[in-house]
């Protein structure tokens, strides 16, 4: 998306020259600090919390689409190798 923004940065009208370097600084800046600096740290911090289901939502019994129809999803991925063991905790 950088890339393609960037793009208008080489066209001749300024407005859509401002439009392109906005959009790809905005876009590097969400991909690189946001999502990879400090959505993490926050995700960290909240711990458990991270993962709170509101009490609105538990009572619509709100399930994932493959529960809704019926299938039963694996406790755990199988690891394609038998050497490969799971994370305690």
């Amino acid at each position: 998306m950088v890339a393609v923004f960037s793009i208008f940065a080489t066209l001749s009208v300024i407005e859509f020259k401002m439009f392109g370097v906005g959009m790809a600084s905005a876009v590097l800046i969400d991909a690189t600090v946001v999502r990879g600096v400090l959505m993490p740290a926050v995700m960290s911090l909240l711990g458990e919390r991270n993962w709170y289901l509101p009490a609105w939502l538990r009572r619509r019994g709100a399930v994932a689409p493959a529960q809704a129809a019926g299938v039963e999803a694996p406790a755990w991925p199988v690891a394609a190798d038998p050497e490969v063991s799971r994370p305690s905790g």
